[in-house]
C-alpha cells in the first residue's frame, strides 16, 4: 500500500477542509512546492493534489501552479479537482502529471468519463467517487465539490465502470474527510469484496498509524493522508514505515 501525502490548493495555498466546506478552510502553507519538497525528503514517492478552486469553478483552475508543481517535484503526482473535459486531462498529463482524477463527470456523465478512460487508459485516469452515506448506510455519490448528492449509489456506478475497464478508484467518505475520526473501513471492505480487481485508494478520516494498518490489512492499494500529517498526529516517515 502506498501512502499519498495530500496537498489541497485554494488560491495557491495549501489548505485542508472539513467535509468539503470551503468556509472551514485552514491554511497550512503558502508554498506548495516547498511542501512537496518536504514530503519527498521524508521518503514519499507519490503525491495527491486537489485543485479546490477548480473543483468549485472550472474557470478558476490553477493550471499554471499545477504545471509548476508537476515540473518541480520528483514525486509521481496525481491531480483532481473540476476535471471535466478531454482537454483538461490532456493538458495535465502533458505537464508530467502521472494520473488525473475524474470525479463529478464519472458520477453525472458516465459515458464521458468512460470515453476518457478508454482514450487515456486505466493507468492514467482515476475515477474519484466521493460518497455520502444515507440514513440506511447506502453510499450515494456526491458531486461538484460535494455540494450535491446524487441518487446513484457507489455500487450501481461500479457495476458499470469495472466491466468497462476501470482499475483505479479513489473513494472518499465525505462525512469523514478532514474530521480525523478514522477511515470508512467497512465501506472499503465491502468495495473490495464486491470488486476485487480494483486498486482502491482510500481517502477521508485517517487519523492514526492504526488506521493505515487497517487499510493495508483490507488490501487497499493506497491511502490519502492530509490533515493528520499537518496536525502532527504522526509523521510522514512513521506513516511510510507503517
Amino acid at each position: 500500500m502506498k501512502v499519498y501525502p495530500a496537498i489541497d490548493l485554494v488560491g495557491g495555498r495549501c489548505v485542508r477542509l472539513e467535509q468539503g466546506r470551503f468556509e472551514s478552510a485552514k491554511v497550512y502553507g503558502d508554498d506548495p512546492l516547498a511542501m512537496a519538497d518536504r514530503f519527498a525528503a521524508a521518503g514519499a514517492t507519490v503525491l495527491h493534489v486537489v485543485d479546490l478552486d477548480g473543483a468549485k469553478d472550472p474557470n478558476a483552475r490553477q493550471l499554471t501552479l499545477l504545471e509548476r508543481l508537476a515540473r518541480h517535484t520528483s514525486l509521481r503526482m496525481q491531480v483532481g479537482g473540476g476535471i471535466r473535459e478531454r482537454a483538461d486531462v490532456a493538458a495535465l498529463l502533458a505537464t508530467g502529471v502521472e494520473r488525473v482524477v475524474v470525479g463529478s463527470v464519472a458520477a453525472r456523465e458516465p459515458d464521458r468519463a468512460l470515453a476518457l478512460l478508454a482514450e487515456f487508459g486505466p493507468e492514467r485516469v482515476v475515477f474519484g467517487l466521493d460518497v455520502r452515506l444515507d440514513a440506511t448506510g447506502e453510499p450515494r455519490l456526491a458531486t461538484h465539490g460535494w455540494r450535491d448528492t446524487e441518487s446513484t449509489t457507489l455500487w450501481s456506478a461500479l457495476d458499470r465502470f469495472v466491466p468497462a475497464g476501470l482499475r483505479l478508484l479513489l473513494c472518499t467518505d465525505i462525512g469523514r474527510d478532514g474530521m480525523l475520526n478514522g477511515p470508512s473501513v467497512e465501506l472499503y471492505r465491502q468495495t473490495l469484496a464486491r470488486y476485487p480487481s480494483l486498486a482502491l485508494l482510500a481517502s477521508g478520516g485517517i487519523a492514526s498509524l492504526d488506521d493505515l494498518t487497517a487499510l493495508r490489512g483490507l488490501g487497499a492499494a493506497g491511502a490519502i493522508v492530509g490533515k493528520a500529517l499537518y496536525e502532527g498526529r504522526f509523521t510522514l516517515e512513521e506513516a511510510l514505515a507503517c
